[in-house]
């Protein structure tokens, strides 16, 4: 587990309130070494494991390459007390290739905590996900900041999060401006209906995808 008061607290909590939780954390697993961490805990406070975001932005105000190393957790999905769950980081909902090797592995939620500014991203982020819901059959929870981080300018946090269906339809969503808990139940046996019908799986052709994973 990362070490940290951060993870300790959000153990106790998970465990006291019954609730799965997924914790973002900045971790050093050796000196000098850190990664976009994000730890999963089950409603009984016990350590899942742990994601470590894989594909790392260099862009205007993030510039993660300096501070983080990509990741290569291979795709976990977790077994919660509540369904299979999957995490994707930020930056990496641009890359469809994960999104389909989580919901491979499993997930029938797959959870993306962002930190995500008003610019050319806020178009895409009721775009990719619902495209990534339908494409793989299964919910995604679109999870955003909003507000600002001082002293740094680099925009307004958009928040918007939301709880995309298997269909991609976005079923409940909260504000662009306020600290927000979003609450809402969600029917897992759609992941399965969804899937029966819409047989993308079944129809894959991985033989004739080599050029997406031949290294250029």
């Amino acid at each position: 587990m990362p070490e940290g008061p951060t993870c300790q607290m959000m153990q106790k909590l998970a465990a006291e309130h019954r609730m799965v939780i997924i914790v973002p954390v900045y971790e050093e697993t050796e000196t000098g070494v850190y990664y976009n961490t994000a730890a999963v805990f089950d409603a009984d406070g016990s350590y899942l494991g742990k994601y470590h975001k894989t594909h790392i932005p260099q862009v205007a105000g993030f510039w993660e390459k300096f501070f983080f190393k990509p990741g290569q957790s291979n795709w976990p999905v977790f077994d919660t007390a509540y369904g299979k769950i999957g995490v994707y980081i930020c930056y990496d909902r641009h890359f469809p290739e994960g999104w389909r090797a989580l919901a491979l592995n499993g997930a029938e939620v797959i959870f993306n905590p962002s930190a995500t500014v008003a610019g050319l991203s806020q178009y895409l982020w009721e775009l990719e996900q619902p495209a990534s819901a339908a494409a793989n059959g299964c919910f995604i929870a679109a999870i955003n900041r909003v507000g600002t981080e001082a002293p740094w300018n680099i925009g307004d946090f958009y928040g918007s999060s939301y709880i995309v269906n298997p269909r991609g339809k976005i079923e409940a969503q909260a504000s662009e401006s306020e600290d927000e808990l979003l609450v809402h139940e969600i029917d897992l046996d759609m992941v399965r209906e969804v899937r029966n019908n819409w047989q993308f799986f079944r129809d894959r052709r991985p033989e004739t995808y080599t050029r997406l994973t031949d290294g250029e």
